[in-house]
């Protein structure tokens, strides 16, 4: 009996919505294991050029954890255009100044570009403290050492 490959059609599965705490979480294995539930790497009917992810939702993004010299070393960088326009900020700025958006670029990161990824993108809920406003639709909590 031959076995037969299973390619998942846009629309024909139904997204869950997983929440992640990132309370004392080191921030690359939250970013990869949110990644990899956004991409949709996590279920056996994985295709890669459908969008079959779930919703990702992270909570205490503030509280996060690096390793080594990584809060004075690590730099976000960004470049207007202009001459003098580059904007360079480390990572201990960055956390105070918005921790959202670190956790946010170290998600997207992961994720390829194009049309695809953006879409995928858009599932992605990050919040600094611990409310959010996605309990109506019970997400599943996971757990990440």
């Amino acid at each position: 009996m031959a076995q037969k490959t299973v390619m998942t059609k846009a629309g024909e599965t139904q997204p869950k919505c997983f929440l992640i705490d990132a309370q004392d979480k080191i921030l690359g294995r939250v970013a990869t294991k949110a990644a990899t539930i956004l991409r949709g790497k996590h279920k056996r009917t994985y295709t890669p050029h459908v969008d079959d992810g779930d919703v990702v939702v992270i909570i205490n993004a503030e509280k996060i954890r690096v390793t080594g010299n990584k809060l004075t070393d690590k730099v976000y960088q960004r470049y207007s255009g202009y001459h003098s326009g580059q904007k360079r900020v480390p990572l201990k700025d960055m956390l105070k100044l918005s921790p959202e958006k670190v956790m946010e670029l170290a998600v997207y990161r992961m994720i390829p570009s194009g049309p695809l990824g953006y879409k995928v993108r858009r599932k992605l809920k990050v919040y600094a403290g611990d409310k959010h406003p996605h309990q109506a639709q019970k997400p599943v909590a996971l757990a990440i050492a």
